[in-house]
């Protein structure tokens, strides 16, 4: 397995495999390594010659009060990973190699990148289209694999894949999840015993909503009603948003009519009397 920290030493490596006619498959991370992601590198490595793998917790998402200096990472223990599933090349940039002094070009998503988590966190967006946009300039997969717990975020890079016809096959694989239902991850280190239990109602109020929607429910905001009210029994946790909306475009819906994706955010008090660690969910209802 190859680490390499420069652009110039990732493109090399790339280059030499595509001169044997190597397929490249994509994993990008912010690294804190966890089963989910582990899933997705299993997957590039079943569809591609060659994987690989960045590790880079992107400034440019987080926002001035968001946890980019406490964001969990590990290292040492992700480079294991990363070699025991048999990664060929981790790119592990500084900030300083993604964004040197100077830079000021960035992606704007546009309108798909202000709702939802767009508009709890202003820019986060456009920081991921950038970060992502340029990894795949360096890295120029044929194959780059995402996780369907950022459903949001998948959509939008799809989007950009598309409008800036980037030649990347996008793949989004299912959410991994604990035992209790509770999507992986890496800021579920966050989380103490009792909070994790509680934080397993997110899942349990999306279920819940699929179930109703597929017997023949479709008031949106009865549903809302009964799934923040689920949420909140365990006091561990804040609704931000429930959004029940179109797949595609992630405008909201009027009634609860399938097919549909219902987006959920939540703020958990971790700690004190404050709600601040955003956790987020999702389902496709088909």
């Amino acid at each position: 397995m190859i680490v390499a920290r420069t652009i110039p030493r990732t493109r090399l490596v790339i280059a030499n495999w595509r001169r044997h006619g190597l397929s490249v498959g994509f994993v990008p991370t912010m690294g804190a390594l966890h089963e989910g992601h582990l899933a997705l590198i299993r997957r590039s490595r079943r569809m591609c010659d060659r994987t690989v793998v960045s590790i880079f917790v992107n400034p440019t998402q987080f926002g001035p009060r968001e946890d980019f200096r406490s964001y969990p990472r590990a290292w040492s223990k992700d480079q294991d990973a990363c070699k025991r599933e048999g990664v060929d090349l981790i790119f592990a940039p500084r900030v300083n190699v993604m964004y040197p002094e100077g830079n000021v070009t960035l992606v704007k998503v546009g309108a798909l990148g202000d709702l939802w988590e767009g508009a709890a966190r202003p820019g986060h967006f456009d920081g991921v289209a950038t970060v992502v946009a340029k990894l795949f300039n360096i890295v120029q997969p044929d194959m780059a694999i995402f996780g369907q717990k950022d459903y949001q975020q998948s959509v939008i890079i799809r989007r950009m894949v598309k409008d800036l016809d980037l030649p990347v096959r996008m793949v989004v694989a299912p959410t991994v999840r604990e035992s209790g239902g509770l999507a992986l991850s890496s800021r579920n280190a966050y989380l103490d015993s009792l909070t994790r239990s509680n934080a397993q109602s997110l899942h349990r109020a999306l279920a819940w909503a699929a179930a109703q929607i597929k017997t023949g429910e479709t008031s949106i905001s009865r549903l809302s009603r009964d799934m923040a009210a689920q949420i909140k029994s365990g006091r561990r946790f804040k609704v931000d948003y429930i959004g029940f909306c179109d797949p595609e475009t992630l405008l909201p819906k009027k009634k609860a009519m399938r097919p549909l994706v219902i987006l959920i955010a939540a703020l958990c008090q971790v700690s004190g009397p404050a709600f601040g660690r955003r956790y987020i969910d999702n389902v496709l209802v088909r």
